[in-house]
């Protein structure tokens, strides 16, 4: 009998052969100039078009919402011809691709600004995390409320956004709300104090996560949209809501009323402990009335287990995707895995990012 996760399912509008979904992995190899995708990235894409659905790394909507050196925007004519490349060339494989539309937020630093410009946020408060300048980690620099003003534009370059991700090929986008950036800031009441419309009541906190749903869905109807959420994560000193049941319940209501097709949950501390108040993760899973995809240290086992128990649609795999580009051949095959690697994950070329051998190679 062939287990539920290696089976096809529908998830929106995009029909895929499994249920493995390659998870955003930042990379930092995008060309330095213009933060443009290129032949390599369509390389290291198409190499791991076995997943039934790629979600790129963060890309970002317009030169405010960059956060890191190296990474990829989408808001350019240039940026869209390199991810078309990328997308040709998963499609060539038989594989799907979704783009990853990401605003840092307070999550950057002046060198990485225009004009040497202070990231911006819901309120002037200091994430006190680390970002990645080209030279080294370095401290983020100190943030400014976003005008109430300035809102519409930030929602039409998610717009914008979603609009070129369609003209560059891709079969769907996922809106990043999660892991502390400029989203998932405006939700929470530890990173937002606005006394305006977007601030104060979970209402209020809600509404740029809901307009920005709406801008994109507008764009690519429901079907081809997700959301990333990460209700319990600490990520980027975000802090934890006063009541992430309630935040994040709103913010799910948000979604479902949108009619979104899945919702990408980071399972607890991004990249850390499977954390939560008991039943609290649960609550939230069974509120969302689409695909849920869950992510957060699953291994074969364990992933295989949660679609078979029918409470998970589909689970997403990031580290174990750098070392492995065919990991949806090797988990169906129950086959060994190749070691994670311990350089060549932020910036460089080829050595680290596209030589990793295939269960195919590796035989040969």
């Amino acid at each position: 009998m062939t287990e539920a996760l290696f089976t096809p399912y529908t998830l929106g509008d995009i029909a895929v052969k499994n249920r493995i979904l390659m998870a955003p992995l930042t990379r930092n190899r995008a060309r330095p100039e213009d933060d443009t995708p290129f032949d390599l990235h369509a390389e290291y894409y198409a190499q791991r078009a076995g997943a039934g659905l790629i979600i790129t790394e963060g890309t970002q909507i317009s030169p405010e919402g960059k956060g890191y050196a190296w990474t990829p925007g989408i808001y350019s004519e240039a940026q869209v011809a390199g991810w078309k490349t990328v997308t040709d060339a998963v499609h060539a494989k038989g594989g799907k691709i979704a783009a990853q539309l990401w605003h840092v937020g307070r999550i950057s630093h002046v060198s990485l600004q225009e004009g040497g410009a202070a990231p911006v946020a819901p309120s002037a408060i200091g994430a006190g995390s680390r970002t990645f300048d080209g030279t080294g980690f370095v401290e983020t620099s100190a943030a400014r409320a976003l005008d109430l003003a300035e809102i519409p534009r930030v929602i039409e370059d998610y717009r914008r956004a979603a609009r070129n991700a369609d003209a560059a090929g891709f079969d769907g986008v996922e809106i990043h709300a999660a892991n502390g950036y400029l989203i998932d800031q405006f939700l929470r009441d530890t990173a937002n104090i606005r006394t305006d419309g977007y601030g104060g009541s979970v209402a209020n906190r809600v509404r740029f996560l809901a307009e920005v749903v709406t801008a994109v869905t507008e764009i690519l109807g429901p079907g081809r949209v997700g959301v990333r959420l990460s209700p319990f994560s600490n990520a980027n000193n975000v802090g934890i809501d006063s009541d992430t049941l309630a935040t994040f319940s709103a913010a799910i209501d948000v979604l479902n009323d949108a009619g979104i097709a899945f919702l990408h949950m980071v399972e607890g501390q991004t990249g850390g402990p499977r954390d939560w108040p008991e039943g609290a993760l649960e609550t939230l899973r069974d509120r969302f009335n689409g695909a849920y995809v869950a992510n957060n240290g699953y291994v074969r086992d364990t992933a295989v287990a949660a679609v078979a128990s029918g409470k998970v649609d589909l689970v997403a795999f990031g580290k174990l995707y750098i070392s492995n580009p065919d990991l949806a051949e090797r988990l169906a095959l129950d086959a060994p895995l190749n070691p994670m690697p311990t350089e060549g994950l932020y910036g460089g070329g080829s050595k680290g990012y596209t030589d990793y051998p295939t269960l195919e190679k590796s035989a040969a």
